[in-house]
């Protein structure tokens, strides 16, 4: 640990200190921290409880986030208007609504205490774990396989147990503050909608058919609308996933909210458009990640027996995953690019946007959607001659 993080450190500790002894009534005393991750932002360390009068973990997980500069338009999803504070309080919210859950529903770690002037999260430590990014990365057979399965199979088992509970989250964050209601995403979306028929046209020549468009908008209304309504993690690239003996477990929560709940299974299908990610996803195992998922919902939302119904809606949600994805990095935005995770399955952007049109254009002719089908296939051909210049 260099001097700069062990002196961030050692803050992040004291803080936690305070915030757990004033919580306990009694003093909590921290030791041993190890940096797990972070960004320039976000310090996120493993501690030991030294001394403890009450029933705390052996061992617990700080997490604070620091600054309030304006947070870029990037790949993630972040929205170019709101501030690390807006992240923070939506990510607090969140855990905030997913500790309520059972142990079994409950998608990460629990929340056992935070403090919003100091932007300090107090979390579980979820222990010994893997994350997806690595498995992925390994190539490994069968173990790429489980993580995928048990990856479909949390966020089902989170979607269904949060049906219903959209008007619970939305109080939660009224107690925050009501600004912080606007979803990131979700206004990206709708900016996405807006402006890239124009870039398209000036980066590309293409024009984009009127019936394309009207899928994309009704694509972009998941976000905000939607049938199958349940919480999202929302920024679920392979960094966000980790694999431990409970299956798959997510973490990052900072754009979480209610959204249909397709836009999560696609997001993988899709290749975590987010990220620069290239995971090479076979027809049939895509097929068995949303058939586990589908497994998890089907109980909740008995509409999605329908096979039809169902490759419908994982299209649309595909369909408006690449279309972000294209407004994210299309641009030649070196800031915009740079600020996309970098980890061993990234790939240039020409790689990822090239595959993420063309494994489209597939599905949307298994489907039989030739509209879709057509403009991804013309896509897909327009960048592979773009970038072999």
């Amino acid at each position: 640990m260099t001097a700069l993080l062990a002196e961030r450190a050692t803050e992040v500790v004291s803080a936690a200190q305070q915030l757990l002894s004033k919580r306990m009534g009694a003093p909590v005393k921290l030791s041993d921290p190890i940096e797990l991750s972070g960004s320039g932002r976000t310090t996120v360390l493993r501690v030991r409880v030294a001394e403890n009068a009450f029933s705390l973990p052996r061992t617990l997980i700080l997490k604070q986030v620091r600054g309030t500069a304006p947070v870029p338009r990037n790949a993630g999803i972040t929205p170019g208007v709101a501030s690390i504070d807006s992240a923070f309080l939506r990510e607090a919210v969140s855990y905030q609504f997913t500790t309520a859950l059972s142990r079994e529903q409950r998608p990460g770690a629990y929340l056992i205490a935070h403090s919003l002037p100091d932007r300090l999260l107090v979390l579980s430590d979820l222990g010994e774990n893997t994350r997806l990014t690595s498995v992925l990365q390994s190539g490994a057979e069968p173990a790429t396989q489980n993580a995928m399965m048990a990856f479909a199979q949390a966020l089902g088992r989170m979607h269904a147990a949060t049906v219903g509970r959209e008007a619970d989250f939305v109080a939660l964050l009224r107690r925050v503050d009501v600004a912080h209601r606007i979803d990131g995403i979700a206004q990206q979306s709708e900016a996405a909608v807006a402006e890239v028929p124009g870039l398209l046209r000036h980066e590309l020549g293409v024009e984009v058919p009127d019936e394309l468009a009207t899928k994309i908008v009704h694509g972009a209304r998941l976000f905000s609308g939607g049938r199958f309504r349940a919480f999202s993690p929302s920024d679920l690239c392979p960094d966000n996933v980790i694999l431990n003996d409970e299956g798959a477990r997510i973490l990052d929560y900072e754009w979480g909210g209610f959204r249909d709940a397709t836009l999560d299974i696609a997001y993988a299908l899709v290749s975590f458009p987010g990220c620069l990610c290239d995971v090479e996803l076979s027809r049939e195992r895509a097929a068995q990640m949303v058939e586990a998922w589908r497994a998890e919902v089907v109980g909740v939302w008995p509409a999605l027996a329908d096979d039809v119904l169902l490759a419908e809606k994982i299209l649309e949600a595909r369909l408006i995953w690449v279309w972000l994805s294209t407004y994210w990095f299309l641009p030649a935005d070196h800031t915009r690019i740079a600020a996309a995770r970098e980890h061993g399955l990234s790939v240039p952007r020409s790689e990822a946007l090239i595959n993420r049109w063309a494994a489209l254009a597939e599905d949307a002719r298994v489907t039989g959607d030739d509209v879709i089908g057509d403009f991804a296939e013309g896509m897909t051909a327009v960048l592979e001659e773009r970038w072999a210049e």
